[in-house]
């Protein structure tokens, strides 16, 4: 996801602090340390703790729920893929243009019920310029393959690292494990750390989720 969309959510949250009562804001903490709470604990391997932050997040702050493709994300890594599947799907009426949100929600349903269900129930998109989300959407639609897709996208890093990323996961939601590995040890390495902002400590996140299910 985009290092905008996150400032984006961010300056909301700030918005909605005047919004929060006092007394419920004093016994969960602010939004925003709730928020900060729940990313630390996703970026330091505490699944189950960043969902319950995000969950309690959502429930403070229930008319920005949608921006919270922070919590979509987790909800998968902790096997909850129907309320993943809500969360993206809330998250489009917000970001209709973005290629990610299709590719978590496919993730989602693909994991709950299979690569073909989710094929069928793909979200639709706007015009999402980067490179090569175009791609990853028409391989999710089962019209380009892997291979087009990491063609595409060229030798520019930032490109690099999304095409391995969702590569990898598309392989992952397919049931090739070596594949998916292949790419995820891509996506999660130091030269991308830059590049990938966020979603680069997801590729690290789910490196070491990956392996920990040898």
């Amino acid at each position: 996801m985009r290092v905008k969309k996150a400032l984006v959510l961010l300056a909301l949250i700030a918005h909605a602090l005047g919004q929060v009562r006092p007394g419920a804001a004093a016994a969960q903490g602010s939004p925003q340390d709730v928020f900060d709470r729940a990313v630390a604990d996703f970026r330091n391997g505490r699944l189950a703790e960043s969902a319950d932050g995000f969950d309690r997040l959502a429930r403070l702050v229930p008319g920005q729920a949608p921006q919270l493709w922070q919590r979509g994300i987790v909800l998968y890594y902790v096997g909850r893929y129907h309320d993943c599947r809500l969360q993206f799907e809330s998250h489009r009426t917000v970001n209709p243009d973005d290629v990610e949100n299709a590719a978590w929600h496919f993730l989602c349903v693909a994991r709950a019920e299979s690569p073909e269900k989710a094929r069928a129930a793909l979200l639709p998109v706007g015009p999402d310029a980067r490179v090569p989300m175009r791609q990853i959407y028409q391989m999710l639609r089962g019209t380009l393959t892997p291979e087009q897709v990491m063609a595409a996208a060229g030798t520019q890093p930032g490109s690099q690292f999304y095409a391995h990323l969702y590569l990898g996961l598309y392989f992952e939601a397919l049931g090739n494990r070596d594949r998916a590995l292949e790419h995820i040890k891509a996506a999660a390495a130091d030269r991308y750390a830059d590049v990938g902002d966020y979603m680069h400590m997801v590729a690290q996140t789910h490196l070491r989720t990956f392996q920990g299910r040898k």
